[in-house]
């Protein structure tokens, strides 16, 4: 089956571009395109996407605004968020809403489909480490989406489960995990669905995230 992809830009030849390389592929279709945020909710009202290609700086409705919106329904496609600059505020605030990753506008395709297909599957596709210098930078700037944590939230998790969330919001791949634990890539994987579960999160973006705004890592990179 397909992966149904919608193009939300402000850009028609970007989304042109973009539709070109998706046609091309035997998995992928492109069934909706929205010029701002707001059409891409009204799109989105009568139409099954799997995927969106979100942009972030639009008129009349942003896509951050869009994506909270977004992944706040039951049942909401993933939300793959493209921006002009690597280090981008909009970005950050995208992620922090439920975007599952982000990409750089200039990405080569074969980069791009990859995403697409990793979003789809149910992975993030932020390398950990940039998503870390995202965190980083603006995280002191940002009022946090969980006011409480800590305690009642990382509380669940049993302490293999809060060793495993520490990694990888350190930025460590499963494998990297894996070897620094002593355990198999599929028991690491394992331990990141359950901590996914106990804390309601969408995926590792939202992992990391929450473990700097719980505090149990702080701006640097360094454990609590």
């Amino acid at each position: 089956m397909s992966i149904r992809v919608m193009l939300v830009d402000d850009q028609v030849l970007l989304r042109t571009g973009f539709r070109m390389v998706l046609a091309a592929q035997p998995d992928m279709e492109v069934v909706a395109e929205a010029g701002d945020g707001a059409e891409a909710l009204e799109v989105l009202a009568g139409t099954t996407v799997d995927v969106v290609l979100m942009d972030v700086r639009m008129p009349r409705l942003d896509g951050v605004e869009a994506t909270r919106r977004i992944c706040a329904q039951d049942g909401a496609p993933k939300v793959l968020i493209l921006t002009t600059f690597d280090l981008d505020e909009y970005a950050f605030s995208a992620l922090k809403v439920g975007a599952s990753g982000f990409m750089l506008k200039d990405v080569p395709p074969a980069e791009l489909l990859g995403a697409i297909r990793a979003v789809h599957s149910g992975d993030a596709v932020v390398a950990p480490s940039t998503t870390r210098r995202l965190l980083d930078r603006f995280t002191p700037m940002l009022p946090s989406t969980h006011p409480e944590p800590a305690g009642a939230e990382l509380g669940r998790l049993t302490e293999r489960e809060r060793e495993v969330m520490l990694l990888v919001a350190q930025g460590l791949s499963n494998g990297e995990i894996a070897a620094r634990l002593v355990l198999s890539e599929a028991t690491v994987k394992t331990h990141v669905g359950r901590i996914l579960t106990k804390l309601g999160l969408r995926d590792r973006v939202q992992v990391v995230v929450m473990a700097y705004e719980s505090g149990l890592v702080r701006a640097g990179g360094g454990a609590k």
